[in-house]
């Protein structure tokens, strides 16, 4: 019987294999490359507000501690976003006829809250608390970066599950003492190792159960 194929149609067909596995490869390459890119996380992109309220200028220039203003962060999942009359409380008495600050008289007159833009928004079905992270040392800069130093505020990391278990896994490398969770210039020791090991025990927390699913997926 004579031959249908030509022998070369063996080495195209193992050719064809390797570049189909070859090419899914890179396209899931892509896929995950262009997830985890800016211009999908918006990790460094700053976002208009209804009010250009500057971090900068009210931490590191003014000098306000982080809980001024996110009044819930050391009891509840949420760190709160302040109403209009914690803003009121000072600009009651300063800037008072500031155009740019309009939008907050407004809401105080009309007692109708600002719509302000989250910049960090986890999906619905990620369980986290700031409460149990600041109970356990980790700093606002750990997440947020370092809002002290910026105008416009920005997503300094892509929160998403990958780099949550660096932390998660490595809690050594990155905790800090309690007191030091709202400082902006805190920079770990040199012995950071050494110090997160202790803090490990004095905090109670359990390495093992770190990584398990329903810590942060409940």
């Amino acid at each position: 019987m004579a031959q249908i194929f030509r022998r070369s149609t063996n080495t195209l067909a193992k050719l064809s294999i390797v570049g189909g596995a070859l090419l899914a490869g890179g396209l899931l390459s892509l896929v995950m490359v262009i997830a985890r890119s800016p211009w999908v996380n918006d990790v460094g992109v700053a976002k208009e507000q209804v009010v250009p309220f500057s971090h900068k200028h009210h931490v590191s220039g003014l000098g306000i501690d982080c809980r001024y203003c996110h009044v819930s962060v050391e009891q509840t999942a949420f760190a709160g976003i302040p109403s209009v009359k914690t803003c009121m409380t000072c600009h009651s008495q300063i800037w008072t006829e500031a155009p740019i600050l309009e939008p907050i008289r407004e809401s105080w007159r009309t007692d109708k809250p600002i719509e302000w833009l989250r910049i960090h928004d986890l999906p619905d079905f990620v369980y986290f608390n700031h409460s149990i992270h600041v109970k356990k040392g980790v700093g606002c800069v750990s997440c947020h970066g370092q809002v002290d130093q910026m105008p416009l505020m920005w997503k300094e990391h892509s929160l998403d599950m990958q780099w949550c278990l660096e932390c998660h896994r490595q809690p050594e490398q990155f905790i800090r003492p309690r007191e030091q969770v709202f400082r902006m210039d805190w920079q770990p020791p040199s012995d950071q190792l050494a110090l997160g090991e202790s803090l490990i025990k004095e905090y109670h927390i359990d390495k093992s159960k770190m990584t398990n699913c329903s810590i942060c997926h409940r």
